[in-house]
């Protein structure tokens, strides 16, 4: 059982709570025992599995499936194990794989996307993620300034949707938006000054649905290229939507549309 804070397995993990390291080891962490079962019902790879004894015994088959989609299983202490993770009070169980390939963006005859401009909390990026798989997108993207998609609050607030549903980073939003469009999809921009509002849309086309930075919204590049701008309806007094609750508001329009036609 590895009990030494300097181990460098541990030390190797640790290192994993930062984005820079994520990036350099091509590793993420992900955290607890709900996150655990939903990789190994998608048989997502894992390359270390750290757990404690005492998790070990009140999850034996999951242990077991997650040592065999794991490189390395190791028993840990609980100090170990509170080392290696990001949340106050882990529940007994932590695991590093490799980071997952972009999704390649491509659209069906009645398909959508939600594309997302420098999302910066990572709370409302795995939300979204959860969202858009709730409503049947075919898949998430995001600006490269975005927080990463495999930032462990991501993981935690997709409820395991992270696994699931189609995600990508795009480099050059812009030039994406373009390619989109020469493909026949409309580009939907939401702007809160828009004259349109979002159930004024006929989604049913292939469709990109483009929502911006929690405070500053879409840039005006984007707002520029789209196709149409749609607003949310606030009451008097109210400045706006938090961005997650503004997608929900949006794709389940889209949703909605679909089912009816």
């Amino acid at each position: 059982m590895l009990t030494s804070l300097q181990n460098p397995v541990v030390k190797q993990m640790s290192k994993l709570h930062a984005a820079k390291e994520r990036r350099k080891q091509g590793q993420f962490l992900l955290e607890g025992t709900h996150l655990l079962e939903e990789a190994c019902h998608a048989n997502y790879p894992l390359t270390v599995v750290c757990a404690t004894p005492e998790w070990q015994a009140a999850h034996p088959e999951l242990w077991d499936r997650a040592c065999q989609l794991s490189d390395r299983a190791e028993s840990v202490s609980l100090n170990v194990l509170t080392k290696i993770a990001t949340t106050v009070h882990p529940d007994g169980v932590v695991a590093s794989a490799n980071r997952r390939q972009d999704a390649a963006i491509s659209f069906s005859a009645s398909g959508f996307w939600l594309v997302l401009e420098t999302i910066q909390d990572p709370g409302n990026l795995g939300t979204m993620i959860r969202t858009a798989a709730a409503a049947g997108a075919e898949g998430l993207c995001v600006s490269a300034d975005s927080v990463d998609l495999d930032h462990p609050k991501v993981l935690r607030a997709s409820a395991g949707q992270w696994f699931r549903l189609p995600l990508a980073v795009c480099e050059d939003l812009p030039a994406s938006v373009r390619q989109w469009q020469q493909q026949q999809v409309q580009v939907i921009a939401t702007e809160g000054t828009a004259p349109m509002t979002y159930w004024d849309i006929d989604y049913r086309p292939p469709t990109a649905i483009l929502l911006g930075n929690e405070g500053s919204g879409l840039s005006a590049d984007l707002l520029k290229l789209a196709d149409k701008s749609v607003r949310i309806p606030l009451n008097a007094g109210v400045e706006s939507l938090n961005v997650a609750i503004a997608a929900a508001t949006i794709l389940y329009e889209v949703r909605r549309q679909r089912e009816l036609s």
